[in-house]
């Protein structure tokens, strides 16, 4: 270290700068790499907790054929809700995004529904051990459906509150974390409308 006219030692000329890099890399870029890899871990926590409840939606999803087909068998008619049911899962089965699935199983909750009020309405539908058997299937699926729901709807919302979040919220912005929708069921979902069990037959498409 060299010494100036009074004897002094002169500080090295890389202290000061490399002390500034060091705050730096203390107080921006470490707290910034912790909130990017936890922003990654939610989102991928958000994204595995998505993949389930798509498992779970497409197994309901494959079930309604054999459903429909013993319910149009026992009573050798269509009903409208067919079609519908048909139509619902195609919109699923299309769907490119988490919105439009859940958009399609809204309506797939609506037209289960309605075909559920036709099996109650004939005693013959009911005495179907076929039936029953698809319907105990289709119970169960529809519990794990509502467990995987609640489970995404938790690992959204946390992924969400730390997107939004300073500072995280700038770090979100910056590398494009963008909020998830949350799953939530419509009141058309929620409510069974009536079932026309007249003669009048529609075809599925």
């Amino acid at each position: 270290m060299a010494e100036n006219l009074w004897g002094e030692r002169r500080k090295p000329r890389w202290l000061v700068p490399g002390v500034i890099v060091g705050a730096v890399i203390v107080f921006v870029v470490i707290p910034v790499i912790v909130s990017y890899n936890g922003l990654v871990g939610r989102r991928a926590s958000a994204d595995r907790f998505f993949a389930d409840l798509d498992v779970q939606l497409q197994r309901r999803n494959d079930l309604i054929p054999n459903l429909v087909g013993a319910v149009r068998g026992e009573l050798n008619q269509e009903q409208a809700v067919f079609g519908e049911l048909a139509r619902a899962r195609q919109s699923y089965a299309g769907a490119s995004s988490p919105a439009q699935k859940f958009d399609a199983s809204n309506q797939i909750d609506a037209g289960l529904g309605r075909l559920l009020v036709i099996v109650e309405s004939y005693p013959q539908l009911r005495s179907s051990q076929n039936i029953q058997d698809l319907q105990t299937q289709l119970e169960g699926t529809e519990n794990r459906i509502a467990q995987a729901r609640r489970e995404y709807n938790a690992a959204v919302t946390t992924y969400n509150v730390s997107t939004s979040r300073f500072p995280r919220s700038i770090v979100a912005g910056l590398f494009g974390f963008q909020a998830r929708a949350l799953f939530r069921t419509t009141a058309a979902a929620q409510q069974v409308p009536p079932v026309d069990l007249g003669t009048t037959t529609t075809t599925a498409r």
